[in-house]
């Protein structure tokens, strides 16, 4: 019987997910939800922080995107080779504590400096989240039901907004930003040791048949063998600009809302907390499952659910960009809140089910270092030197004209997403 037929039948795909399985995604989703909510917490906390510290657009633009960027996406690679060889979930544990820690210490902060080494420090705890956390799913899981599982997965990140945006403008309201990251911070070094003490390591490959028996040599050889994928670099590129209007949109909107509007922190993250959250939640779970029942007949939809959600987003971020009132704005929020996460389950899946078993966390750490490193380390620092360059023009709308530049990057994101899809026939391992 030959290698595909071996892959088609084999008993562990035919046992179903084991409720352990499932306990586990159950248990990341919460940790990336609280990756997200520690990261995005500087959002909704930005005002009142630039008043207190006296920090210009740009340093809250480095703070927000590029200082945290710089370290999560590097850091990353490195992190994810040890993943590919030693305890996933002993990484994931470590890094839990490292960016709950960091977090808390931001709530010290006393000037620009101080608080850049804190989101520095968040950044290198973050970047041993993902990798790991993405082998290890695509070892509970098989091909045909990875794109809801790292969608669920992916899903944490709305939840976490909507956690961060709500939770922090409520407590910054209550006991102010300071505090708002000290609470945030000290629970994730609990479930750290929790996720330590009742997850179980999975057998790496046991869901691939054949394609368990792949070894790759040194870090170095397996990022050549990654990035000689076409697929890989088509949806990487694509997933990267995207995250350019995606992450400057999420760092910058809560403050557009509060200037142009006048509305408080607390009003401007508990409504767009809930929207953000809830929207986005149902978005990302939508592309992975869409994706998954569609990749059965062809699998070039996990690329084509992509293209057509970040089409569609275009005109309703322009309309909302410059709408004369907020109920106006936050309507047709709506739409790209819902579709600009429909993209993160069906890239996942079809990285990991491109890449070989032995560099599923490396080849995760590849595409995130390029997607972060592009996206969320340019989107929240061009919005905010936009926003100050246009300032003296244009007063407080100079935010809608900084915002509205990240609408070209969903165009080239749009192409690259029906690239990858054209090389999904001789690369794809599902």
């Amino acid at each position: 019987m030959d290698a595909q037929a071996n892959r088609a039948v084999s008993p562990p795909q035919a046992a179903g997910i084991s409720m352990h399985a499932r306990y586990t995604v159950a248990f990341l989703f919460v940790l990336y939800s609280l990756n997200h909510l520690d990261r995005h917490l500087l959002a909704i906390l930005m005002e009142p922080i630039r008043r207190e510290l006296l920090l210009s657009d740009t340093q809250l633009g480095v703070l927000s995107g590029l200082a945290f960027a710089l370290f999560y996406a590097t850091l990353g690679i490195p992190i994810a080779r040890l993943a590919d060889f030693y305890s996933r979930r002993n990484i994931i544990a470590a890094a839990v504590a490292v960016w709950s820690l960091m977090t808390a210490l931001c709530g010290m902060a006393s000037g620009f400096i101080s608080l850049l080494i804190a989101r520095i420090g968040v950044g290198v705890g973050e970047a041993g989240g993902s990798p790991p956390a993405h082998s290890m799913i695509s070892d509970y899981y098989p091909p045909s039901r990875r794109g809801a599982a790292l969608a669920i997965y992916s899903a944490g990140a709305p939840v976490g907004i909507l956690l961060g945006l709500a939770g922090g403008g409520w407590l910054n309201h209550v006991i102010g930003w300071r505090m708002a990251f000290l609470l945030i911070g000290v629970p994730g070094i609990l479930l750290a040791l929790l996720f330590f003490f009742t997850v179980r390591e999975p057998k790496r490959g046991a869901l691939d048949g054949d394609a368990a028996e792949e070894q790759t040599g040194g870090m170095a050889a397996a990022l050549r063998q990654i990035w000689n994928l076409k697929t890989f670099r088509w949806i990487t590129f694509g997933s990267a600009v995207h995250a350019i209007c995606a992450y400057g949109v999420v760092q910058w909107y809560p403050s557009y809302i509060i200037r142009v509007f006048g509305l408080s922190t607390n009003e401007v993250g508990l409504t767009l907390g809930l929207l953000i959250g809830t929207t986005g939640f149902i978005g990302t779970l939508a592309g992975g499952y869409l994706s998954d029942f569609l990749g059965k007949r062809d699998p070039r939809w996990y690329q084509f659910v992509p293209a057509l959600a970040i089409g569609i987003c275009i005109p309703f971020y322009a309309i909302s960009f410059h709408a004369p009132s907020v109920v106006l704005a936050l309507t047709f929020f709506l739409v790209p809140m819902t579709l600009a996460n429909v993209f993160t389950g069906p890239s996942f899946a079809t990285i990991q089910s491109i890449s070989p078993v032995h560099s599923r966390a490396i080849a995760c750490s590849f595409y995130l270092f390029i997607l972060n490193l592009i996206g969320l380390g340019a989107g929240p620092s061009l919005v905010g030197v936009a926003s100050d360059m246009l300032q003296p023009a244009y007063g407080n709308d100079a935010l809608r004209w900084a915002l509205s530049l990240l609408i070209v990057a969903e165009f080239v994101a749009v192409y690259c997403f029906i690239r990858a899809a054209r090389s999904m026939a001789a690369e794809y391992r599902g």
